[in-house]
């Protein structure tokens, strides 16, 4: 079966436009604008065709000194009006894309972390940025043209009718069909497999691009820099080749529209003759009416250049619009139950990956305040996924999870992760100082409650032997820190959050013996007010537990008590 490359133009269009939401006045007021601009704009031609027919003895009731200030005032509101209509679609388009960048940051914040594990960050960078800023020629210089061009179209075709001849207005009613419909169609469907390609092209070309630059220590220590550049020339060549076919395919059907205004305003010209040879329109009103025509093809002319910007434009709004329409793995819960946590029970939850096996049955636990459980288990067994489960990062597929007795589904989502936090396997460090990634878990922290929380996690020295203490930038991921207390930094995260339950996913992996006696010893001394709960694949890890649960074969069992 053939892949769909994307939704249709209109739809998108349609989809884009109901974007707009109270700019829309704002877009009607450029189409006004624009419209009146181009009236105009003609208006000078016209009213010289008006003189001109006066002089050949037609009954024109403007005299010669008013035709030509009319003529002026033309040409100077022409300016004034294409101003406040340029003004008015700028002002739209970047207010709407930063309303659309906040949209799809809020669309990722609900997506994650369930559906934004497997996404190419690089990908989602090239949408959040050349994406939204491609879709500015819609919104500045797409819709407006098309409704300008309608409004032009049709009322030039009335007064060509009403003031010469309606055999003159068909012909060039004509001509705006074949010029601003027919053709722009058959460009858009040309052009329309090379736009999707080259966006997707480009999209992974940047997360290619994006994963080299991340990955630059390794590419030097294993000496693959030279076949790495080899694919990121291979994939710009393909880019460029994608270019040149588009620029081609634009270039031509520039030179076949050129080419038919040429033959409609040669065609109109003929028939204003024939008219005139034949008696049945004066000369002064074929003039008229041929000059209004002339100077009517400059909107469809606009949308029939429309496709070679729509094409990448189309395909960027397609891949936008389907990221906002994506419905989550789990609907948040607004206004739901809320709790204090004392315990947690799970029972006989079962889980599995879409219409994969379950790799979770039957699973029960439970746990309280002032006890570190334990899950060990082999890598890939699922001790993550229970983690992510008791987060509400996923729907389980059937059993229960109870937090004090309240259902996990009936939980306001706020409310949950402000009672449960979890310290994923490797802790993310943005490119701040210490205490900027701190504060992402209580940014109202005062500097008393970082040093405390830091102090719990066995940080605090480490971090005042940095050049600049709580203010020493990490570098991009925490570049400038070891493994052990980037892990660390991320427990310090969790106890300043304040969370009754602590999730810490193999939080000992990443680390030497030294620092995971370090590390586990805090965790010991703060217990005393909150449950953790510690997944590993080693068994020294399990050495600080209360109790020690085994995932084994898709099936938690409990092994018993340390002493």
């Amino acid at each position: 079966m053939k892949e769909k490359l994307r939704r249709s133009g209109v739809k998108i269009a349609a989809g884009l436009a109901a974007l707009l939401g109270s700019l829309s006045f704002v877009m009607v007021a450029a189409v006004v604008n624009g419209a009146l601009g181009f009236f105009a704009a003609m208006g000078v031609t016209v009213f010289a065709s008006f003189g001109v027919a006066k002089a050949l003895g037609e009954a024109v009731a403007l005299s010669y000194g008013a035709i030509a200030a009319a003529a002026v005032a033309c040409g100077v509101l022409r300016g004034v009006l294409r101003y406040f209509e340029q003004y008015g679609n700028h002002y739209i388009a970047f207010k709407l894309l930063a309303v659309l960048r906040d949209r799809i940051f809020s669309a990722l914040r609900l997506l994650a972390p369930a559906k934004t594990e497997g996404r190419q960050k690089g990908n989602l960078i090239a949408m959040i940025t050349s994406d939204i800023e491609t879709l500015e020629v819609f919104y500045a210089h797409t819709v407006s043209p098309i409704c300008i061009a309608a409004v032009v179209s049709v009322s030039v075709f009335l007064f060509v009718g009403l003031a010469a001849s309606w055999y003159l207005a068909l012909t060039a009613l004509i001509g705006y069909v074949v010029i601003g419909i027919a053709s722009p169609l058959r460009a858009s469907a040309k052009l329309k497999a090379g736009g999707v390609n080259y966006r997707r092209g480009f999209a992974s070309f940047n997360a290619f691009f994006l994963d080299s630059i991340k990955g630059i220590r390794e590419i030097v220590l294993n000496n693959g820099g030279e076949e790495r550049k080899k694919e990121v020339n291979r994939r710009s060549e393909d880019l460029l080749k994608e270019t040149e076919k588009m620029k081609n395919s634009v270039a031509k059907n520039s030179a076949a529209v050129e080419l038919l205004i040429s033959l409609f305003i040669i065609a109109s010209f003929a028939v204003g003759v024939l008219l005139v040879s034949e008696g049945t329109l004066s000369l002064g009103r074929m003039i008229i009416g041929v000059t209004a025509v002339f100077g009517s093809f400059g909107p469809v002319t606009a949308l029939s250049a429309l496709p070679g910007n729509l094409t990448q434009t189309f395909a960027c709004g397609d891949r936008v619009l389907n990221l906002l329409e994506e419905q989550p793995a789990v609907q948040p819960v607004i206004g739901g139950k809320t709790f204090r946590f004392d315990r947690v029970n799970v029972d006989r939850l079962s889980f599995a990956y879409n219409d994969e096996a379950e790799i979770l049955k039957e699973i029960c636990l439970n746990a309280k305040k002032g006890e570190i459980i334990g899950i060990v288990g082999k890598s890939g067994c699922g001790k993550s996924t229970l983690l992510k489960l008791l987060m509400r990062f996923r729907e389980k597929n059937s059993g229960r999870i109870d937090y004090n007795e309240t259902e996990i589904g009936e939980i306001d989502s706020v409310n949950l992760t402000d009672n449960v936090t979890m310290v994923p396997q490797n802790v993310w460090l943005f490119d701040e100082t210490v205490e900027e990634n701190l504060r992402i878990a209580k940014p109202e922290a005062t500097a008393e409650e970082l040093e405390a929380a830091c102090r719990a996690a066995a940080i605090h020295e480490r971090i005042v032997s940095l050049p600049d203490g709580y203010r020493t930038r990490v570098g991009f991921g925490g570049s400038r820190l070891s493994a052990g207390e980037k892990q660390r930094l991320g427990v310090a995260r969790a106890f300043l959050r304040g969370s009754g339950l602590i999730l810490l996913d193999e939080p000992t992996g990443n680390i030497d013996s030294l620092n995971e006696g370090i590390l586990l010893k805090s965790l010991v001394n703060a217990k005393k007010d909150k449950c953790i709960i510690l997944v590993s694949h080693r068994e020294s890890t399990m050495s600080i537990a209360d109790r020690i649960y085994r995932l084994e074969n898709h099936r938690l069992h409990e092994g018993g008590e340390n002493g």
